[in-house]
């Protein structure tokens, strides 16, 4: 054993523990599968009262048991789960599926519960899978802990937090596909082991094509993003996100206790590390069926051949509607075409073959050479009724529907490229279409099903792509401080502040090399005054207090200064109005800054998520940002691939092309800014909680900080 969830995954041993005769309990399910199925190590039933379960002996406790245990499934009510752990514990078993109910779902007595068994765990090297988990499988070690019955083996693997959900697509999977599910883990609340070390189990499995997730909420979003990507390099994973919309969220919350974050920062870390996020349903197990088989797409150019011009027109919709290209063909390629088919056929992309298939199936094929050599076509979509022409028009088309799904079989394995079918009579399943599934071709109902499908073999081929270029999440802060950062930082601890002065958040950006503008700190209306001077008219004065944040709430700022006297003035306002707006505040002083020219003003901030820690976000409008909410979130270290995505992202995208005659604003500037951002906090992962640098004025060439706002961890 080699991996460390090996016991787990691939037990020499198991002990059914609450082991029973009745036929609906999961202790007696498991051990009658086990059999069933050839288990190939020791099964031991646990069971004080029994002495004999389907012709196995029966022992009192696990610290009965002779031999040694690898894997003990648990099917015992939650409160005897902590002295059974313990036991477990004693005879050195490896890990424990625990099915209970009962324990972070179910409130601050079940937290305190799911605490205690993950403590007696890790105290004696137990690892748990769940609680409140629906069992696992590992059908290629013919393991299976569910329950679930004539499960079809394949190369799917299913991590879910539901077991319903990955009950359905099983379900459909058997139903529908040749493509079956070898490994399942019902994630449960993940007390104990994560969804990354799952991953990191799958990323080498040799019998697992594709990794589909349910998830309520990650316990270790950020070690999960690692793993994500590194798995999604050699496999893709395709993820299905409950908790979307408020009511979503509280249910999740519900149903597995984890924490249901923003979706926006989970979308966008989902996509960042190469998963394919899929927002319904109905479309996990087809999805997931075409990354299991299908080559992903090198780009997105994809022909439709069709019998009719309806199904054309509707597929050449759908392709658009998910970013799919369908590119004119050549004049070499449409002179083919016309070459086979009725004068009254299309030939251009999509082709519609006008009934010429209706009595000759076969010609589809032929077609479909003629596409698929097309350098410039990358994959085809068949519509229309292949597989259905026997029974629509003739007996005697069958052997011709037959053999023409085995030349789309041929012919998909000769050009490497992919083919999907999208047919009315999928559902009638014809011996034509059984032929096309047992090649792997996938084959559905519905045109927009078939669409999504060619859809993720194009972001999964896309983002493979670039994958290189984008970040592998791991945060490093080594040789990135400054020491003279540091006590700075320190100095804010001693005074048992947890927010920076504005004088200090300047000075630790300006130590990184942040573009903030220059400023001095006056204590008096004549340091001021030379203060401005040296700066240069006009200037902005700011209150400095640590009682004061919120600057513009207390009038703690005077904008636009042209003069001596006024600079006086104005000292003397600011102190008043902080006075007024707080007796009790201690006034450190005023900073003076230049008062810098109109641009488009920007936001960049960072906050922490629940889920995944640290978080930037982007977004313009400055001061209005919080009107507009026109913002986008990353979550960090970010490199140049996703800052610039940030940057293109946002709605107002276009106020920083340049309109109404102002000139474009510097996007790469931004970008690098972003980038900085970014390094900076990852320099100081347990020392910077939140920053906010609002506003940034862009110009054409540049930008610099005006405002910013540190707090502390």
């Amino acid at each position: 054993m080699n991996h460390p969830l090996d016991p787990i995954f691939k037990p020499r041993s198991i002990a059914v523990i609450g082991a029973s005769h009745n036929p609906t309990k999961r202790g007696y399910q498991s051990i009658k599968s086990l059999l069933q199925d050839k288990f190939e190590g020791n099964i031991f039933p646990v069971n004080q009262k029994e002495k004999e379960i389907l012709g196995l002996p029966v022992y009192p406790d696990v610290g009965s048991i002779e031999e040694e245990i690898d894997l003990a499934l648990i099917a015992t009510p939650a409160q005897s789960v902590p002295e059974l752990i313990s036991q477990c514990g004693k005879k050195r078993v490896k890990g424990a599926v625990v099915l209970a109910v009962g324990f972070g779902e179910m409130g601050a007595e079940g937290k305190r519960l799911q605490e205690e068994i993950v403590r007696i765990g890790r105290e004696s090297n137990v690892r748990i899978v769940g609680p409140n988990t629906s069992g696992m499988f590992n059908l290629h070690h013919r393991l299976n802990l569910t329950g679930i019955r004539d499960i079809r083996n394949g190369s799917m693997a299913i991590l879910s937090q539901s077991g319903n959900i990955a009950l359905s697509l099983i379900t459909r999977v058997n139903m529908k596909s040749k493509t079956g599910v070898g490994v399942y883990i019902g994630i449960g609340n993940e007390a104990d082991i994560r969804f990354h070390e799952y991953l990191s189990y799958l990323k080498d499995d040799p019998n697992t094509n594709v990794v589909v997730i349910f998830v309520d909420g990650l316990r270790d979003g950020h070690k999960f993003l690692e793993l994500a990507k590194e798995t999604v390099e050699q496999k893709p994973i395709i993820l299905l996100q409950s908790g979307r919309s408020e009511k979503g969220r509280k249910a999740a919350h519900t149903h597995t206790g984890a924490l249901a974050g923003l979706s926006a920062v989970a979308k966008s870390a989902f996509k960042r590390a190469g998963i394919i996020t899929i927002e319904h349903s109905d479309e996990l197990y087809p999805t997931a069926e075409a990354l299991a088989n299908l080559r992903p797409l090198s780009r997105s150019n994809i022909a439709v051949l069709s019998d009719g011009g309806g199904h054309a027109s509707l597929a050449a919709d759908a392709l658009q509607d998910v970013g799919i290209r369908m590119p004119d063909l050549s004049h070499d390629v449409r002179m083919k075409l016309r070459a086979l088919l009725p004068a009254n056929a299309s030939v251009e992309n999509p082709i519609d073959v006008a009934g010429a298939s209706d009595s000759h199936p076969g010609i589809l094929a032929d077609c479909a050479r003629i596409l698929l050599e097309e350098p410039g076509v990358d994959g085809l979509m068949l519509t229309g009724m292949f597989g259905g022409y026997h029974i629509r028009f003739s007996d005697s088309l069958l052997e011709e529907e037959k053999e023409t799904a085995h030349r789309f079989a041929e012919l998909a394995a000769q050009y490497n490229k992919p083919i999907i079918v999208q047919t009315l009579y999928a559902s009638h399943r014809p011996e034509p279409l059984v032929v096309l599934k047992e090649h792997h071709i996938p084959v559905h109902e519905s045109i927009d099903i078939s669409s999504k499908c060619m859809s993720v073999l194009d972001e999964y081929g896309r983002y493979l792509n670039t994958s290189r270029e984008r970040t592998d999440f791991v945060i490093r802060s080594e040789g990135k401080r400054d020491p003279d950062a540091l006590q700075v930082f320190e100095k804010v601890y001693a005074e048992n502040r947890k927010i920076m002065l504005e004088t200090e958040a300047r000075r630790v950006l300006s130590l990184h090399d942040l573009p903030i503008t220059d400023y001095e700190f006056a204590t008096s209306e004549q340091e001021a005054v030379t203060a401005a001077r040296n700066i240069g008219y006009p200037v902005v004065l700011k209150i400095i207090s640590p009682e004061i944040i919120h600057k513009s709430d207390a009038g703690g700022v005077i904008l636009n200064v042209k003069n001596d006297d006024s600079v006086r003035d104005g000292f003397d306002v600011l102190i008043g109005r902080a006075r007024r707006y707080n007796q009790r505040a201690k006034i450190k002083g005023v900073l003076v800054a230049p008062m810098m020219p109109r641009g488009v003003e920007v936001v960049i901030g960072v906050t922490q998520d629940p889920q995944f820690g640290p978080v930037i976000m982007f977004g313009v409008g400055g001061v209005m940002v919080e009107i507009l909410k026109d913002v986008v979130f990353h979550v960090l270290p970010i490199g140049r691939v996703s800052s610039t995505s940030m940057v293109n992202e946002v709605r107002s995208h276009a106020i920083l092309e340049g309109i109404r005659g102002n000139p474009p604003s510097d996007k790469e500037a931004i970008v690098d800014l972003i980038m900085q951002v970014s390094g900076f906090v990852e320099a100081y992962p347990d020392i910077i909680d939140e920053m906010d640098l609002n506003p940034i004025i862009v110009y054409e060439r540049g930008l610099t900080i005006v405002d910013a706002r540190i707090m502390l961890k």
